[in-house]
């Protein structure tokens, strides 16, 4: 963990996984006295959750009517490029953003063999692969983050037909720089076409993985204040 630079005085390895395990641990000793204060929280979350299974849909709207364009495109004899990769970025954040959504829903694969033996393993097995999970999903998201940042400071460009307006590429570039900066970054932008720089289509990758970080953790201290697992099954007929 060298690259795990200090943020605010503390590695930031420390608040990625120590900090909120030493919350897991107030939570399962506090129990429901606290769930009182988490259930605004808890509400919170739930539609953050939504939110991202509604974007989830909306780019896989996106996927067909970029298909459907394409398709007329050709019969028609008309050009239009980029079709296919940004179709590819579409799906990508479908992916992505649907992950939390879908594990407070119950999609995501779970072998209960075990769960089912007893009401013990029940919910400390339980307890225990969330928690897992959560580790996991929080490397995968500071890792995703950081590919992002590393393709930005390289300027990695799309190597397929995709273009997009340079002022959208400025317009994305303001949200995360100073605001002494914006007046730089937007003398930038022009309605000229450029290639499409890689960390706009992997922002659905951080935007994602963070959420999904967020929903384990989130479903372990549910699991430790209530003692029930908040994932239910949804029935399919």
């Amino acid at each position: 963990m060298r690259d795990w630079s200090p943020v605010m005085g503390l590695p930031l390895w420390v608040w990625l996984f120590v900090l909120p395990s030493v919350f897991g641990v107030i939570c399962f000793i506090a129990g429901q006295r606290i769930e009182g204060i988490l259930r605004p929280i808890w509400r919170l979350l739930d539609k953050v959750y939504v939110a991202g299974g509604v974007i989830a849909a909306c780019c896989m709207i996106t996927i067909l009517g970029l298909i459907v364009a394409g398709m007329i495109a050709r019969w028609a004899s008309v050009a239009l490029p980029g079709t296919t990769e940004f179709a590819g970025y579409a799906m990508a954040a479908t992916s992505f953003f649907a992950m939390a959504h879908a594990l407070t829903r119950g999609a995501h694969i779970r072998v209960s063999i075990l769960l089912n033996m007893n009401r013990f393993l029940n919910r400390w097995l339980d307890a225990f692969a969330v928690f897992a999970a959560a580790v996991i999903a929080t490397f995968f998201a500071r890792y995703a983050v950081k590919t992002t940042f590393f393709s930005e400071m390289l300027n990695d460009r799309t190597q397929g037909q995709d273009q997009i307006p340079a002022w959208v590429d400025a317009g994305l570039r303001t949200i995360g720089s100073y605001p002494s900066e914006w007046g730089e970054t937007w003398a930038k932008g022009s309605s000229k076409l450029i290639y499409t720089p890689v960390w706009i289509p992997q922002l659905a990758m951080c935007i994602g993985t963070i959420l999904l970080a967020i929903a384990l953790w989130d479903t372990l201290y549910r699991m430790l204040v209530t003692g029930v697992n908040p994932i239910v099954s949804e029935a399919v007929e």
